[in-house]
Formats: structure tokens, C-alpha cells, sequence
């Protein structure tokens, strides 16, 4: 049996693979309850990783002394894994660490090619163990079923990604410049959907209605003004698309909204993917339409720009009959959209439409409000433009968050 003091406490070492990990470990511990005065720490010990790829996982750490407790007794488990003869001295040449962290590095005993693993091994201890928050723009399914007075007795646990509808539209007039701008600069969204159309003189103007009645109190139709009759109407609200589009930095759900005309449809977006193109922002975009033919357009001339189908109210809202709601992604399928885009009314079908979701079909949901929410069920839901890496990671770091915070809350 070995011992090794480290700071405060004393360790007792069952395996001799296992003291790098132990002391650690400790660190840690000590670190974050250094002053007993405070409920809640700052937890900086894992900004030394060694393993940059990894950081996307830690962020600004937090810890309890419930967190610690809880840890001490998960830690007692993790020899079993980690410490059965596969560790080899490893040099960490290079690595600016603190004395007693670099210590605790250089006694354990990693061989190269396991490096990524045991790495990965401690993510689930820095999450457990930190509390580690999620990005404001991160949701969970069950919060939104809860918060549309939606009491489902199954919890799905899905991470859901919340973007901007009509930019902050709760705090601006709807696709204007202030709205579209304080979505892009507010950490709680990560897009931003502004709906485009043609007005009388060509100029593509963010709005949503075809009539400004609902805002501007008029019956004129947007394609029968001009753009600086449009001004005049909404007192110079009106915004044209190529006055905010360089100013955005987010990623972008471009709405097509049809005027009924399919060759002014098609222009529209041709003019509008071309912008895109030109400023490099493939990547960045979707482009979305309760219109069949502009989805089926946009797949058949630009396969590599991925698109969402609206829909709003359909029999399968209030009718949960399976054959109803394969029938929404079977409409989908015919016109090859990635998103299935439904309004919130459908969260009282959510259990047949996660059921039935195929791979490669992506349910968003949306709201007369400001909120958008991407829902990942699996890894093939991703916000567009990520990688696949990247909606590992997050699909990774979320799990491990919700699973701590409910291991740690008794749920």
C-alpha cells in the first residue's frame, strides 16, 4: 500500500496506476474547497488540459461541495477503468502546467496512443464533477414541453437549439433592423429565421405577411408597392435584404414566402443563394418555404443548400394517427427537405413524430413569439452547417451535463 500527501489530505493508493489519477483528483478538491466560506466556487483547474479539443466541454466551471462528495464516491469507481496496467510514462514536454497539476500528470503512466482515451475518460469526471453550464442557446425538450403547459409523463432528455423567429422579436418589431441585430448579437440564440419576398419594383424586403394589415394597418399587398411606398407605410421600419444580410454573423434560415407566381418564386431564390454564394456563407444557410415547389427547386438546383418545409396547423396536430404523421415526412421525403418545421401546436403529437422520425430528417419547431428550436434526437440532427465532430461533441457534453444535474438532484 502507498501513500502520498498532497496538500492537505493524505491518499491511499490500492494501484500503483492509479496515484496520477488520485492526485488529481485531490487538486481539485482542494482548489475548490479552499475557502469553506463560499457555497460556490470558480473551478479553473481544468483550463490546463492538455488535450485542446476537449475544451469545448469545460467552458466556466462551477463547483458545490455536494459536487464533491458526490465525486469522491464516483471516483472510487474509475481504478476499475482506468489504472489495470495500461498506463506507460508519458513526457509532457511543452506543457506549462502548475507544480503540484504537472506532478499529478507526470505520475501517470499513459501511453501515447491512449492519451485520447484517458482524456475522455476524465471528461466525464470534469462534467460530474464542475456542473458545467450549457451554452444559453441550449435547451432541453422536456423544458419546452413544460413551458407550453405540455405535462408528458416520459422525459425524451433531447438537447433542443434555440434560434431568434423574426429576429428578438419580443423585444423589436418584427424583421426589422433592430430585431434581426439584436438577435445576432444575444448569446441565446445560435440563428437567426427573417422571411424575404419581392416587392412591386424587385427589391427583396424583409417581411413576413403578403398584406400589411396585421402591422402597418393597411390591405396593400408587399408585390403592389414599391420599396419606397413600403417605407412610407411602416415610417421607414421596412428593411431591405441587402441591407441586413452583411451585417448578420450568426447562421441564417432564409424564408421564401410565395407570392404564387413559381418563376418570381425561382428568381427569388436563385437572387437570393447567389448573394449567399458570393459572400461565402453557403454553410450558413437554410433556406425554408411552406411551398412544395420552391423546397423542390432549391434541392434540384443547389443540393449542397440544405432546406426546411413549413407547415402550420395539419390533421396530425390534433389527430394522433400514425399514418398521419408518417404522412408529414412523407410529404418531406417527396420534396428531399432536411427540416420538418412545425409550428408548436404539434408538440401535442410529439411522441409519434419522434417515433417515427427518420434518420437524416430534422424536427424544428416554431412559434408565433421569438423562439425557434432545433430538436436533436440523434447525431444526425444537427444545426446546419456543423460537422458531424462538433454535433458529437455537443451531443456528448449535453448528455453528460443533464445526466450529472439529475444524478446530483435525485430525478
Amino acid at each position: 500500500m502507498e501513500y502520498w500527501n498532497v496538500g492537505m489530505w493524505k491518499i491511499r493508493l490500492r494501484r500503483p496506476g492509479f496515484n496520477g489519477w488520485g492526485a488529481l483528483f485531490i487538486i481539485v478538491a482542494r482548489i475548490s474547497l479552499k475557502n469553506q466560506s463560499v457555497n460556490r466556487f470558480r473551478f479553473p483547474i481544468f483550463q490546463y488540459s492538455i488535450f485542446p479539443p476537449f475544451h469545448c466541454f469545460i467552458g466556466s466551471l462551477s463547483m458545490t461541495r455536494q459536487s464533491v462528495l458526490i465525486l469522491f464516491k464516483v471516483f472510487s469507481t474509475i481504478p476499475c477503468f482506468l489504472s489495470c496496467g495500461i498506463f506507460r510514462q508519458v513526457d509532457l514536454l511543452g506543457t506549462r502546467l502548475p507544480g503540484a497539476v504537472a506532478l499529478a500528470f507526470h505520475r501517470m503512466r499513459l501511453p501515447g496512443k491512449r492519451l485520447v482515451f484517458t482524456f475522455a475518460a476524465l471528461i466525464p469526471l470534469a462534467a460530474m464533477a464542475s456542473g458545467c453550464s450549457m451554452p444559453p442557446s441550449v435547451t432541453s425538450l422536456d423544458d419546452i414541453l413544460e413551458r407550453q403547459g405540455i405535462h408528458n409523463q416520459v422525459r425524451y432528455d433531447y438537447r433542443c437549439t434555440a434560434g431568434a423567429h423574426r429576429g428578438a422579436s419580443e423585444e423589436h418589431r418584427e424583421n426589422t433592423l433592430a430585431a434581426l441585430k439584436a438577435a445576432d448579437q444575444n448569446s441565446k440564440y445560435a440563428f437567426i429565421e427573417f422571411d424575404v419576398q419581392y416587392s412591386k419594383d424587385k427589391r427583396i424586403v424583409v417581411y413576413h405577411d403578403k398584406r400589411m394589415l396585421r402591422l402597418d394597418g393597411s390591405l396593400r399587398a408587399i408585390g403592389n408597392a414599391t420599396f419606397a411606398e413600403l417605407s412610407a407605410i411602416t415610417g421607414g421600419q421596412i428593411v431591405a435584404y441587402d441591407e441586413v444580410i452583411g451585417m448578420l454573423n450568426k447562421k441564417l434560415n432564409i424564408e421564401i414566402k410565395s407570392q404564387g407566381d413559381e418563376r418570381e418564386d425561382e428568381r427569388l431564390v436563385d437572387e437570393v443563394i447567389a448573394d449567399i454564394l458570393i459572400r461565402k456563407r453557403g454553410n450558413d444557410i437554410l433556406i425554408s418555404s411552406i411551398s412544395d415547389d420552391v423546397i423542390r427547386y432549391v434541392n434540384r438546383k443547389y443540393p449542397d443548400i440544405p432546406t426546411g418545409q413549413v407547415f402550420w396547423l395539419t390533421s396530425s396536430t390534433y389527430l394522433h394517427f400514425d399514418g398521419l404523421t408518417k404522412k408529414l415526412y412523407e410529404d418531406i421525403s417527396a420534396t428531399q427537405a432536411d427540416y420538418l418545421m412545425l409550428h408548436v401546436a404539434n408538440l401535442l403529437n410529439i411522441e409519434d413524430l419522434l417515433e417515427f422520425k427518420p434518420k437524416g430528417k430534422t424536427i424544428v419547431f416554431w412559434d408565433f413569439g421569438d423562439k425557434m428550436y432545433i430538436v436533436h434526437k440523434d447525431i444526425s440532427d444537427r444545426l446546419w452547417g456543423d460537422s458531424g465532430w462538433r454535433t458529437f461533441i455537443n451531443f456528448l457534453q449535453y448528455k453528460l451535463v443533464s445526466g450529472f444535474r439529475r444524478f446530483t438532484s435525485g430525478k
